[in-house]
């Protein structure tokens, strides 16, 4: 189904923004002592790549319910992407508090 070619390409796009997410983490601590405003903007990326993975979990998700006629495909697919778009949710979470802490 095109639907999950779809899905699958969305989820490693995903994948790919939260290793963004990751560098930019990184970098705060290669930034230490260099100021505030450059911690801020390395998690403000974060955020962004963060909150742009979930957006893609989400469109996955949503696709497939669309798409969809027997509830067998989408039930697969929500048992398998239901748990990283939890966990996608907690680190966008955290980083928003950590963001709000600096």
């Amino acid at each position: 189904m095109a639907v999950v070619k779809d899905c699958i390409e969305q989820i490693g796009d995903a994948v790919d923004q939260l290793r963004e997410s990751i560098e930019e983490l990184k970098s705060i601590g290669q930034a230490k002592g260099t100021g505030q405003d450059l911690r801020r903007l390395h998690i403000s990326n974060a955020q962004t790549w963060t909150s742009a993975a979930l957006t893609d979990i989400s469109t996955c998700t949503d696709a497939v319910a669309g798409e969809a006629r027997d509830g067998g495909l989408e039930t697969s697919v929500r048992a398998r992407v239901d748990g990283v778009a939890q966990v996608t949710s907690n680190a966008l979470a955290l980083l928003n508090k950590f963001g709000t802490e600096l």
